[in-house]
């Protein structure tokens, strides 16, 4: 007889984007933060966003299905996620909504002709810049990619749990485990060596879906170059915590001080506004 052919696994079967997006991101609440932030600054909501190292670019799909006169600059140098996107995303939005999202496969620090209000980097994508040069260039190319006034959000991790090599953390969602893996930390250079896996219920593995080869900078650090790139302000937003549970409860606001947290999420918000509406 024949031979039945083997079956494939759960993990041979899946689709890396759409997990990472799945355990991960959470673009309607990153598009409810960019919002908030735009109009605390300058009372107004935000028009166009640029959505740096945007991937399959959900935060620029949700951006341009939030208000009718949004548009969302997604830029990308891999193509493969960006037609991800297209595929799986931009599909489920109307013809009119398509057209408002224009993807840019080049280098995040490429200048634009379509300036921004709001400039995202998330999911400590700026990491990729290993040098102070490297990062000062980045944030010069954001603050002239923005318009007369706009913002640069950034979001940062840290705590003593962060810079731990050889650990893993375990998340479960439905059909499958996330598992974010602290491969290795150099506290010289601040490497930081991190990967992606998921795990299923047959036993199966998808793993290194995603590897992250970053330098871990600070928050002191980030907001000195956004200073020195010409930003007027440069703002931690550090999470609130529940008086019941201990824990964050994900409303962020500007602060002057942290907690010693062994693990936390924050953002730094770079502004940019004309001199006669700065603030004293």
């Amino acid at each position: 007889m024949p031979r039945r052919p083997k079956r494939k696994t759960m993990a041979a079967q899946a689709d890396r984007y759409d997990l990472y997006l799945r355990s991960v991101q959470e673009p309607s609440v990153e598009v409810a933060f960019f919002d908030r932030v735009y109009r605390r600054e300058f009372g107004a909501p935000p028009q166009v966003l640029r959505e740096d190292f945007c991937g399959a670019g959900a935060v620029s799909y949700e951006w341009v299905r939030s208000r009718r006169d949004r548009i969302a600059l997604a830029v990308d140098l891999d193509n493969e996620p960006l037609v991800w996107g297209v595929e799986h995303l931009a599909s489920e939005l109307s013809e009119e909504q398509r057209r408002r999202v224009i993807l840019l496969r080049h280098d995040v620090r490429r200048i634009y002709r379509q300036k921004a209000d709001v400039i995202a980097a998330q999911n400590f994508s700026f990491f990729i810049f290993k040098t102070r040069p490297e990062l000062l260039d980045y944030f010069r190319a954001a603050h002239r990619n923005l318009g007369r006034r706009g913002v640069l959000v950034l979001d940062l991790l840290g705590g003593s749990d962060a810079i731990r090599s050889g650990t893993e953390d375990r998340k479960r969602r439905r059909g499958f485990t996330y598992v974010w893996e602290q491969d290795r930390f150099d506290p010289v250079t601040h490497g930081y060596l991190c990967h992606i896996h998921f795990r299923f219920k047959d036993g199966s593995e998808l793993r290194r879906a995603f590897s992250y080869d970053w330098r871990l900078w600070t928050i002191p650090e980030v907001r000195e170059l956004l200073l020195e790139a010409g930003f007027d302000r440069a703002d931690a937003y550090w999470e609130d915590t529940d008086a019941k549970t201990g824990r964050g409860n994900g409303n962020y606001r500007p602060r002057q001080h942290g907690t010693s947290d062994p693990a936390w999420v924050a953002y730094v918000v770079g502004t940019k506004q004309p001199k006669r509406e700065r603030r004293k």
